[in-house]
């Protein structure tokens, strides 16, 4: 036993340093949200939509998108660990309307931890694309568990793909990932979805709820940045 015995503050050191990491991760702030800042995640999101709607041999096939219930966009999720890890991250999601146009997006946050081994740091943008009105209740309902409280699969990509697996068919959620230029389907199980009351509040007013966002019940013009996001969407999907 005693020859182990070396390996307890090298064990300590690693989980309090995971601890550090997943807290900065899980509680980073809100006292550094402002307006500003809000809009500038608004203007990435719809720059990572654009980019990756755009890319011809590996997007989301486009019968996804023409069904798609919901569609959201966190740029920038950052995802780190030291056996223990987690992963956080802000965007921002529209509802389709019954005529086929798009919700003013309300901001939402992704959290989210794992056990297991693993080491360092990773940003990546993630897109969610809902595809039942279920889904979209336990969005509105304002936080919810992937995989558990809604399924969720990795997307297939390109102009050819095909949903073809028994999971995929019944999932409610396809999640794609793109970091350092690839994009793919994601696997993101366990992690916690919730609308971000207080980024909402800083864009739209303290009197503002996501439900009368998703239903385009606002009391004056959205900012310019948030309307960019929401055309994108119509552009996109139009077809």
């Amino acid at each position: 036993m005693i020859r182990f015995s070396y390996l307890a503050p090298l064990r300590a050191g690693a989980v309090q340093v995971a601890t550090l990491i997943f807290a900065i991760l899980m509680f980073a702030t809100p006292a550094l949200a402002s307006p500003e800042k809000e809009l500038k995640r608004a203007r990435t999101a719809t720059a990572v939509l654009k980019t990756i709607l755009n890319t011809p041999d590996a997007r989301i096939p486009a019968q996804l998108l023409h069904d798609a219930q919901a569609i959201a966009v966190l740029p920038d999720v950052v995802k780190a660990g030291l056996v223990f890890g987690g992963r956080h991250g802000r965007g921002l999601v529209s509802i389709r309307a019954p005529d086929g146009t798009w919700s003013n997006p309300s901001f939402i946050r992704l959290t989210g931890g794992s056990v297991g081994w693993q080491f360092g740091v990773q940003s990546a943008d993630i897109v969610l694309v809902f595809r039942t009105e279920q889904g979209v209740t336990n969005l509105v309902n304002g936080k919810f568990t992937l995989g558990a409280d809604a399924s969720v699969a990795a997307g297939p990509v390109g102009r050819q793909a095909q949903v073809g697996t028994d999971e995929e068919l019944k999932a409610e959620i396809f999640s794609y990932s793109r970091a350092r230029g690839l994009f793919a389907g994601i696997a993101i199980d366990g992690s916690v979805l919730s609308i971000d009351h207080g980024a909402n509040r800083d864009v739209y007013g303290p009197a503002i709820t996501p439900r009368m966002l998703f239903e385009n019940r606002l009391n004056a013009p959205a900012p310019l940045d948030i309307v960019g996001f929401r055309d994108q969407l119509e552009e996109q999907t139009s077809n």
